[in-house]
């Protein structure tokens, strides 16, 4: 695959062979050099890119292009200051790669057709904001340990007259590949942006940096010193803790940060130290912020029984006395919501099969008896793409982490990998002698894992599409899989009513679960990977304890089979302790939602004209999709998040 860098290119994904895109015909490649593969990212100062390097064996690199505008590009003067500009701060960001480790070493930059690339080292692993949306709420001890691994790298930079001005959760990765002592360590990414520092201070240029998580002084006036990547960082620490969307933390009308009242809400608090630090990083006015790195660690570094300059008394809301009856959070939380459809696509010509929703829920794939796969824009229900090529019905749908890779399974006994969203198939994988039944992309997005009537699980290099493990063990077909979010154990569901627990790393069989008297439909596994739940066509689901198999409830009767089940993703701030809620789709045209730890039924939505055969729930729970032999899909809002 080679990606077209013209941006006004309308399709820019072409075949590995091509010299000129297809569609624009733009030259590909850099340099006869560098082979762009797919985005990996878009902001304000440009585009990042995932790359290989031909000369050095295909070694994939990032390369982040820079668009100077028209008004620019049409003077040759402008043009000349620019790239003189973006040359000094290449070689800067040369010099702070090569010095530190967790800075990406910059291996090139240059300037082609009026459009400037900085080529940097490809940071394997994931970023603060993908690790929120994975685990939710990071604790106290977390975050202290991320200020203590960043703020040595904003007082090296700062000291080198360079301010990065995009410090927010998705630019700091937790690096996967490099050296044993490297691993786990967090890395700054996208300095592309970053500015140089004049002897006086900030210096006046382009406007850049993420709202939210920029400070005034930055946002309105383009200038930006130390103590605003602080203010970011502390930002980033304040929605790290919280899990909360930035427009929830922030009081505009009063101009105030709401964060610890929100965990005071909820039963959560922080060490009174770690509280004046954050809001000392976070103060509207520079002036009251630290003024440097080197400061924050020291009162972050002070031993509790000594008190520190630069305490903020934080304002909390007076918190009602709570009653003398003991209340459950969760049910609590859970009877707030207001669950409606929000919308009704329609587009199928047969039976809905397996739905996928991204994680940053914008695309939904849905795959159906009539062979094909449809994309769906989430909000507006516009059809994105019709992808046609399978050959019989298309069972199951899985949507990388990075939301850029479909993978679907037919009947027609193939895989199939397509490019989202503009359904350009990469390849198609054959292996399984019987129908696809199930996929599961596991959390690290580097293994996807199949089930299929042959009675085994197939276990594949997401990246290289090679098949690494063949699993056997089910005396009849797999009829459900799924993963656990901590990566190390997937569960498969059979026709003979039995599940089976497998370690990930090896492929051994850790557990057969039995108790289903009929097929089992359906699975999921809660979010702090303790629990299972199955749900099956004999119209019970049962609850298992994921790491003994030990079943844990009296089973949920229905008058009817379950089809489809899952877990209702509950905020950070709620404690797995407090229980779990599931949601189940079944053969009586209903979505329900139970009470796991009880089995109590709490609420029911109707909608479907038949049964619900799968579900998909968004990262956030406030949207479940269901899909129906009925030919539609169903968006679910909750209305009072």
């Amino acid at each position: 695959m080679s990606y077209c860098l013209n941006p006004h290119c309308k399709k820019p994904y072409n075949p590995d062979n091509a010299k000129f895109c297809l569609s624009c015909r733009s030259p590909l490649g850099l340099k006869n050099r560098y082979r762009t593969i797919r985005p990996l990212g878009e902001g304000g100062m440009g585009r990042t890119f995932l790359a290989l390097d031909q000369d050095r064996l295909n070694a994939p690199c990032a390369i982040k292009q820079l668009l100077p505008g028209p008004e620019i590009q049409s003077d040759s003067q402008a043009m000349a200051k620019v790239t003189e500009l973006f040359e000094q701060e290449a070689r800067q960001l040369l010099l702070l790669g090569e010095e530190n480790s967790q800075i990406p070493v910059l291996l090139g930059y240059f300037e082609q057709d009026k459009r400037l690339y900085l080529v940097q080292q490809f940071i394997e692993g994931q970023t603060l904001w993908q690790e929120l949306q994975r685990f939710g709420a990071f604790k106290e001890e977390q975050i202290r340990q991320l200020l203590l691994d960043l703020l040595p790298v904003l007082q090296f930079i700062h000291e080198r007259q360079v301010i990065h001005r995009d410090i927010k959760p998705a630019n700091i990765i937790r690096r996967e590949d490099g050296r044993q002592s490297s691993v786990g360590q967090l890395v700054l990414i996208d300095f592309g942006i970053a500015k140089q520092l004049n002897h006086k201070g900030g210096k006046t240029g382009t406007r850049a940096g993420t709202e939210g998580y920029a400070p005034m002084e930055q946002m309105r006036g383009g200038r930006a010193y130390p103590a605003s990547d602080l203010y970011s960082l502390g930002v980033t620490c304040i929605q790290l803790l919280t899990g909360l969307s930035l427009d929830r933390l922030y009081d505009s009308v009063e101009s105030r940060w709401l964060w610890q009242s929100h965990l005071q809400q909820v039963g959560r608090t922080v060490s009174d130290r770690l509280a004046a630090i954050l809001n000392k990083m976070i103060q509207d006015s520079m002036k009251a912020r630290y003024p440097s790195a080197t400061m924050v660690l020291q009162d972050l570094n002070t031993p509790a029984s000594r008190s520190f300059p630069g305490k903020v008394t934080p304002f909390v809301p007076a918190v009602p006395t709570p009653p003398t009856v003991a209340t459950n959070p969760l049910l609590d939380y859970f009877q707030g919501q207001i669950w409606e459809c929000d919308a009704t696509f329609t587009g199928h010509t047969a039976a809905i099969k397996t739905i996928a929703l991204s994680t940053d829920g914008q695309i939904i794939a849905s795959g159906s008896e009539d062979k094909t796969i449809i994309i769906w824009d989430r909000h507006t229900g516009k059809i994105l793409q019709t992808l046609t090529q399978h050959s019989r019905a298309v069972t199951a749908v899985a949507i990388s982490l990075d939301g850029r890779l479909l993978v679907s399974g037919s009947m027609d006994k193939t895989i199939k990998f397509w490019q989202l969203p503009t359904g350009f198939l990469l390849r198609t994988l054959t292996g399984h002698t019987k129908a696809i039944t199930a996929l599961t992309i596991t959390p690290d997005g580097k293994t996807l894992v199949s089930g299929s009537a042959d009675k085994t699980l197939k276990v594949w290099d997401l990246r290289t599409a090679q098949l690494q493990q063949t699993w056997e063990g089910h005396p009849q077909g797999v009829s459900c899989v799924t993963c656990s979010p901590d990566g190390k154990t997937i569960a498969s569901g059979s026709d003979d009513g039995t599940i089976k627990l497998w370690n990930l790393r090896n492929g051994s069989v850790k557990a057969t679960l039995t108790g289903h008297q009929d097929r089992v439909e359906a699975l999921a596994i809660a979010s702090d990977s303790q629990t299972l739940a199955s749900g099956s066509r004999d119209k019970t689901i049962q609850t298992w304890q994921l790491d003994t198999g030990t079943r844990l409830a009296t089973p949920k009767e229905h008058s009817s089979g379950f089809q489809a089940i899952g877990y209702l993703p509950l905020p950070p701030t709620l404690n797995p302790r407090n229980g779990h809620i599931l949601v189940s789709g079944s053969e009586d045209k209903t979505l329900k939602f139970w009470h796991q730890e009880t089995g109590n039924l709490l609420h029911i939505l109707t909608g479907h004209s038949d049964s619900i055969t799968c579900l998909a729930l968004s990262s956030d729970g406030q949207t479940i999709i269901s899909g129906s032999p009925d030919k539609t899909l169903k968006i679910w809002q909750n209305l009072n998040p």
